[in-house]
């Protein structure tokens, strides 16, 4: 896997690669929001499983939901983020079909709380993401790991503070009878 400096890995996200950086939860594979189908094809993953559009702040991703009434949502996000929470909220015409295939309507948002991935997403904006592994595998840790499953894909050369906690992001959408969970992470909500 090539390993490239912050600089080169920002750029060439920003050129339509792959890459791969630590966050809060575990390593992340990313690439910009209109290039999700090579997140999809390199995972082997199915078109019914979207992809999380992760941000630097939160301000970073309210225009990519829809409606008026967002209190409820920013609520939950001042409370919870930036840390190891995806809300799935109602998806505004900005966001690529690419990024959530078979139901367009929904899209999954986070704000790590990680200082590398906000370096990362403060200079790219906004950029589709999921666990770096083969759909339906356990996610990676190392990038020893990362390297061996995907070795095109562009890594960190420094990896000396990954602080990664390896559990997945606790997902809640926001549905008409309020907040669903649809998979326990390590943040446990509270209504």
């Amino acid at each position: 896997m090539p390993q490239v400096s912050l600089d080169e890995l920002i750029a060439r996200v920003r050129s339509g690669y792959v890459v791969s950086f630590p966050t809060d939860t575990v390593p992340a594979l990313a690439a910009l929001p209109e290039k999700a189908d090579l997140i999809f094809a390199l995972k082997q993953r199915s078109q019914d499983k979207p992809l999380i559009l992760m941000g630097a702040k939160a301000s970073d991703l309210w225009d990519f939901v829809a409606g008026d009434d967002r209190t409820p949502w920013q609520q939950v996000a001042k409370l919870y983020w930036p840390g190891a929470l995806t809300l799935v909220l109602p998806a505004s015409p900005r966001v690529p079909k690419q990024m959530n295939p078979s139901d367009p309507s929904t899209i999954g948002l986070r704000v790590p709380n990680c200082a590398i991935a906000q370096s990362i997403l403060e200079q790219t904006g906004p950029l589709a993401t999921t666990s770096a592994n083969l759909s339906g595998q356990p996610p990676l840790r190392t990038m020893a790991e990362i390297a061996l499953q995907f070795p095109d894909v562009l890594t960190l050369q420094s990896q000396a503070t990954t602080p990664n906690i390896g559990v997945p992001s606790t997902v809640a959408k926001w549905t008409d009878q309020g907040w669903q969970i649809l998979r326990q992470g390590s943040v446990k909500l509270e209504f």
